[in-house]
Order: structure tokens, then C-alpha cells, then sequence
């Protein structure tokens, strides 16, 4: 039985709770990404979770494209990811030469990143889109962060939410476009990760028992979001984070 596998019962139901996260966060709560790549290196060495989450991010970006399949704005995703893959075969380099030891700092200093920069988005607002540039530069910046974020840790989500703020769209050709985003980059990364030897066909089973977890948590996610008080749901999921974060660094 492969090492995967091998996990303490404690371990699956951190899993499991990590799986139907996934969810949510596709649902329309993409803080709570955050909290699941930190999570997920205390259960695995940080480069074979982020192989193992990879699969699990796409089930849940299917589920969120077929969702919101009518709120994309294409032409904000065609200038993007041009940029995105030259910041995921940035990435790819990285990865390939990097220890788990040495990942978990970087990562942990990326999450810790994007919690800083949820935060200031919330507490500036709109005040927050205006101190922002919209040229060419900007977006080729965004772009290469983006896909750089994204294979090293799958933790472009801050970088997205900003670029996508920054075009002013809607609640949900906000949600739709960012679903597209990262069902498209995902994707992109599959064979780059099966060339890193993260994913395995053991880690692609591992992902098929997940699989019902992700979609529970998706269904489970559309169904509360309207229940949840969202300001309090985000603040203490991103502390969560920020904590993980902390400790992937120390």
C-alpha cells in the first residue's frame, strides 16, 4: 500500500474536511483555499501535497464552472494566461529543485502573502481597485505571479482576486471568471506536476476517494453561503491560515 495511503484516522478526517473545503471555497468562499494548502503540508511533505491537491482543485473547478458556466468574461482570461504559464514554467524549475524542507518556508511565506493581502483589500475597499494600475504591465505582473503562485503552492487565489477587482466585475463574473481561471491553469499544470513525479497513479486514486467529499462540500457550499455571515466566516479562516502559514515558515 503506498504512503499515501498510509495515514492515521485523525489524518483522514483531516483530509476528508479539507476535501469538502475544496468545495466550499469553489462554491464562493476562495479564502478558505488558503486555509487547505497550508493544512495539507501538515499531512503530507509539502511537494506531494501539492502534486496530491492538484486533482482535487480541478473536480472542485468543474463543479464551479458548471455552476457559473454563463458568468465568464473570456477576453480578461485570454490576456492573462500567457503570463501564467511563463510564471508556471517558473515554477516548474522551482519545484524541480526544492526539498519538501525548503517548500514548506516558501509557501508558507507566499499563504502568509495572500492573507496580507486579503486583509488590506477589506480594510481599504474600493479605495483598494483605485491605488491599482490597469495597464499591460500590470496585467503581465499579475500573470506571472499568478502561474508562479499557483505551481509552487496552489495559492494564486489573492493574486486572481486582485486582477479581477481591478476589472470591476460583478459578484458573479467575478466568480464565473475565476472559475474558468483556474479550471484552465489547473489543468495546465497536470503535466508538469506527472513530469515532477507529484502526481502518480496512486496519488490520482487517492484523489478518486476524495472525490465525493469535494462535491458534497460544493453542494454544501451553495446551499449555506447564504446563511453564513461571510465577514466573520473569512476573518477566521484566514487567521487560520495565517497561522499555518506562520508555521510552515518557523
Amino acid at each position: 500500500m503506498s504512503v499515501i495511503f498510509d495515514l492515521s484516522l485523525l489524518q483522514w478526517l483531516i483530509v476528508i474536511l479539507c476535501s469538502v473545503f475544496i468545495g466550499f471555497a469553489k462554491a464562493g468562499i476562495p479564502s478558505l483555499g488558503i486555509l487547505v494548502v497550508t493544512v495539507m503540508m501538515f499531512v503530507f511533505p509539502a511537494k506531494q501535497s501539492v502534486g496530491i491537491l492538484v486533482p482535487m482543485l480541478i473536480i472542485g473547478d468543474i463543479f464551479a464552472v458548471t455552476y457559473y458556466r454563463r458568468n465568464v468574461v473570456w477576453k480578461y482570461l485570454i490576456s492573462l494566461l500567457p503570463w501564467v504559464l511563463a510564471g508556471i514554467v517558473a515554477g516548474y524549475f522551482v519545484l524541480d529543485h526544492v526539498s519538501s524542507r525548503q517548500l514548506k518556508p516558501l509557501v508558507g511565506s507566499i499563504v502568509l502573502s495572500m492573507v496580507l493581502l486579503h486583509v488590506f483589500r477589506s480594510k481599504l475597499g474600493e479605495r483598494f481597485n483605485q491605488l491599482l494600475p490597469e495597464s499591460n504591465w500590470f496585467t503581465v505582473f499579475m500573470g506571472v505571479l499568478g502561474g508562479f503562485t499557483t505551481m509552487v503552492g496552489n495559492a494564486a487565489g489573492g493574486v486572481m482576486a486582485v486582477y479581477l477587482l481591478v476589472k470591476g466585475l460583478p459578484k458573479q463574473e467575478f466568480i464565473g471568471t475565476g472559475a474558468w481561471f483556474f479550471l484552465c491553469v489547473n489543468i495546465i499544470k497536470v503535466p508538469f506536476y506527472i513530469s515532477l513525479g507529484l502526481i502518480t497513479t496512486d496519488s490520482a486514486l487517492f484523489n478518486l476517494y476524495m472525490t465525493a467529499a469535494i462535491i458534497a462540500g460544493a453542494f454544501l457550499g451553495v446551499y449555506l453561503l447564504k446563511f453564513i455571515p461571510q465577514k466573520t466566516f473569512q476573518v477566521l479562516v484566514l487567521c487560520f491560515a495565517a497561522l499555518g502559514a506562520v508555521r510552515l515558515l518557523f
